[in-house]
């Protein structure tokens, strides 16, 4: 009898094995920037993507809506806001 969770159609993890010595330089020549023989490490997409997306977002996120507020409505924020840092500092 066939169990059905051996039987083939389970897909294969991508990737080799690695050990904890393969996995740790990896994450050293990450910190450094390149291999543990001095040469530059190839970029991935994937890091320029997931680099790019915190970042520069992050950068105008609280600009941008600023800019899109009107003066009445940032003025509103800024009083609840108020209110609130001043209800928490009641309650300790």
């Amino acid at each position: 009898m066939a169990n059905s969770r051996h039987d083939g159609l389970m897909p294969k993890r991508s990737g080799e094995k690695r050990d904890f010595m393969q996995i740790g330089r990896e994450i050293v020549e990450r910190a450094i920037g390149e291999h543990m023989d001095g040469t530059p490490l190839e970029r991935r997409e994937d890091d320029n993507v997931r680099a790019a997306a915190g970042r520069i977002g992050g950068k105008k996120g609280g600009r941008a809506r600023a800019d899109k507020l009107s003066a009445t409505e940032r003025k509103e924020i800024a009083q609840r806001a108020a209110r609130a840092r001043w209800a928490k500092e009641s309650k300790k």
